[in-house]
């Protein structure tokens, strides 16, 4: 029985073991400060009426809140492998504290430019390897026919946290003011969070959690990271099937950031409110729950569409429903649109990344499989984070531009349709085998034990 085919276990058992509630709670605390300083720091840069931001400003802040997944991936592993990682959780939260509250020092202060953004840059850096060692610590506090039931209990719960954090930051910027020091307030609400996330680390003795000594034995180095990201680059090089499944999600990954910046725009600048449809900060969030929505869909229909049409025609029908979304529901410019349009691209967006996730697993080998996914990683936030900021530079300041929004849907429907009739000559294929279960991250990709497994499924900012 592979790890897909294990059946869901009850949750009573594993909510009753204490070491792992004190573990889910550092995560919840977490994360629901993550949500409230996310929404924070994108208020105070794009909706701040006492700041005025521009493309640069936008793109900057599109980097700071995406890069440090991206780039800081593959290597937090590393050092994973080597610190207690009860003492990384119970630092890093310390860190967060304090460096939270030298942003909402500075939000008050009206400081902006490099400045603010390095310090922003620093928050949200350390919350990358927060969220890789909560996911290294969880086989040392469930046991292994448990451990797929407690991930998906901690990313679900997490992400649903982190949402909340964003709404009630949103709610609470309302009733403070969206000024500096409104802003500044709110954020020091997440600095709080962080605090009791470090309180409840503080409950692990030092190697609870890991490394144990055999890890900490066969632990890799940074030459190692890259030299395993070049072999993985060079794997999928000789597999077409997966290569395409890179340039399918490269294309949709650089479509959807040109979407996600021109949407940020659009909200700030140029839509007003229309009944229940809003503008500015909570229309976004109505977006963001839309978007949800159709990742949800997804979740749903994709099992049972990729079961019946296959695995690479399902996508292809994303793409091109996703090109017809853009042409149709995008280029009105209209408020009452961009809901359905939304929630349409959401289910798009988690439909294509099951399916190549799914692919890659199937196609590559098990023991470049680690590496593949490292790279997959790397290369799926690299190219979003890109799009953002380039379109955050070449747009008008009020996001509305026909032109972005055709090219967008026009390439939506030529990647589908290449997809759709591409001949699989992929010699090391497993021809006509669909699996079992598409899951909407492979869990425990890598060769290396669970405890390296970084956290896919945390939530990132849009």
């Amino acid at each position: 029985m592979t790890s897909l085919d294990v059946p869901p276990r009850p949750v009573q058992p594993l909510l009753a073991r204490l070491d792992f509630r004190r573990l889910l709670s550092v995560r919840l605390f977490g994360q629901f400060a993550d949500g409230v300083f996310q929404a924070s720091l994108a208020g105070t840069i794009l909706f701040n009426p006492e700041r005025q931001a521009h493309a640069a400003d936008i793109a900057a802040g599109f980097a700071v809140l995406l890069l440090p997944y991206s780039v800081l991936g593959p290597f937090a592993g590393v050092l994973l492998d080597r610190w207690s990682r009860q003492r990384v959780l119970l630092g890093a939260n310390l860190i967060r504290t304090l460096l939270v509250c030298g942003v909402a020092a500075e939000m008050a202060l009206g400081v902006h430019g490099l400045p603010f953004y390095l310090s922003a840059l620093v928050v949200i850096s350390v919350n990358r390897f927060v969220l890789s060692a909560l996911s290294a610590s969880q086989p040392h506090v469930v046991e292994p026919e448990r451990l797929i039931t407690a991930n998906a209990v901690s990313t679900t719960t997490g992400a649903v946290v982190a949402a909340t954090g964003g709404a009630l930051a949103i709610t609470l910027r309302a009733l403070l003011g969206g000024g500096n020091v409104g802003y500044a307030l709110v954020a020091l609400g997440a600095a709080a969070s962080y605090a009791l996330a470090g309180w409840r680390a503080s409950g692990f003795r030092l190697l609870q959690l890991g490394p144990d000594a055999d890890t900490r034995e066969h632990s890799e180095s940074v030459s190692n990271v890259l030299t395993g990201l070049a072999d993985g680059a060079r794997h999928i090089r000789s597999h077409p099937s997966v290569l395409r499944a890179f340039a399918v999600i490269g294309v949709h990954r650089f479509a959807y950031g040109v979407t996600a910046i021109s949407t940020l725009l659009l909200f700030r600048n140029y839509f007003s409110d229309a009944g229940v449809f809003r503008a500015g900060l909570p229309g976004l969030g109505q977006v963001v729950a839309a978007i949800a929505l159709g990742g949800g869909l997804a979740a749903l229909l994709t099992p049972i569409a990729a079961r019946r049409i296959g695995y690479t025609r399902w996508p292809a029908a994303l793409l091109m429903l996703a090109g017809v979304v853009e042409l149709t529901l995008g280029l009105p410019f209209k408020l009452q649109t961009f809901l359905p349009a939304a929630a349409l691209l959401g289910l798009a967006a988690q439909g294509v990344k099951i399916c190549v996730d799914t692919l890659i697993a199937q196609r590559v080998a098990d023991d470049y499989r680690g590496r593949v996914f490292s790279l997959y990683d790397t290369l799926f936030n690299v190219i979003f984070v890109s799009a953002g900021v380039l379109t955050a530079l070449a747009l008008p300041e009020n996001g509305k531009s026909t032109t972005a929004v055709t090219v967008i849907g026009v390439a939506y429907l030529i990647t589908g349709a290449v997809y759709l009739f591409a001949r699989d000559t992929d010699p090391f294929a497993p021809v006509g085998r669909t699996p079992s279960a598409l899951p909407s991250a492979v869990p425990n990709a890598a060769p290396a034990s669970a405890e390296r497994v970084a956290d896919r499924d945390a939530v990132r900012p849009l």
